[in-house]
């Protein structure tokens, strides 16, 4: 088995994950429920892909409720290892209603790059 797909199975169990592979490119999805583009970060770096995500909850408005027990909490923070052939250099990433999917060129090189995340509008 490889060492992403290893790395993948390891996630806590909140986080579900899906590798996909075409001639060109790698395609890692993430369900991180909860989360936005606006509080993830993506980078690639010698040879790794780091993920941290974290799911913002607010509390319903204009009540005076308080937390007695969370098990909601979701902060993701890993390092995954990239296959050999993948690069960080143009990697693109996109987040719709939780699900984030990334993009992994295959190439000889992979120099440090931070990851912009899309999101559709509106969401």
């Amino acid at each position: 088995m490889s060492p992403l797909r290893d790395a993948l199975q390891e996630l806590p169990s909140a986080v579900f994950a899906d590798l996909l592979e075409s001639a060109d490119a790698y395609l890692v999805v993430l369900d991180l429920p909860g989360v936005t583009a606006d509080t993830t970060t993506l980078s690639a770096d010698r040879g790794r892909l780091s993920v941290e995500a974290r799911r913002q909850k607010n509390l319903p408005s204009g009540e005076d409720f308080r937390y007695i027990r969370e098990e909601r909490s979701l902060f993701l923070d890993v390092d995954l290892p990239l296959p050999p052939d993948a690069t960080g250099s143009g990697a693109s990433a996109e987040m719709d209603r939780g699900v984030l999917e990334i993009t992994l060129p295959k190439r000889d090189a992979a120099p440090d790059q931070t990851i912009p995340i899309s999101s559709p509008e509106g969401v």
